[in-house]
């Protein structure tokens, strides 16, 4: 069935048609309110506690594991603090003769990298805030 030009509502019927259904507040009794809460209750499993099991009792280290997020949370923040220890007893000097031979086995290359290309300071900062 389609719409013609005769079908069609102008704009105050419209409104008037808007303005009725903003009054309008239809609210639900308080017995269709009880038999839907009846219902919902009746769904809901009934669990009972174990008598002979006593409450879990949690300690201090187990209350901070939780806390930081669980056994996944602190395997990764004792992998990155071991890798942080690691990285600060290396010797660094390591580091200032390095080509990209060293880095990258079977690739010859002749140029080398400092320390600070790989770390670096304030004073490569403060070289680019001056060049731009």
């Amino acid at each position: 069935m389609a719409m013609n030009d005769h079908d069609m509502l102008s704009d105050a019927q419209l409104e008037a048609l808007f303005e009725h259904a903003r009054e309008e507040v239809i609210l639900p009794s308080q017995a269709l309110w009880e038999r839907v809460h009846a219902d919902a209750d009746a769904c809901l499993p009934v669990q009972q506690p174990d008598p002979r099991r006593a409450p879990a009792r949690t300690g201090l280290i187990a209350g901070l594991i939780a806390a930081i997020g669980g056994w996944p949370s602190l395997a990764g923040l004792a992998t990155a603090t071991i890798a942080g220890v690691w990285i600060g007893f290396s010797n660094p000097e390591m580091l200032t003769d390095t080509s990209v031979s060293g880095l990258l086995p079977g690739l010859s290359a002749t140029e080398t990298y400092q320390l600070e290309d790989f770390t670096p300071g304030f004073a490569s900062f403060a070289d680019e805030f001056e060049e731009g």
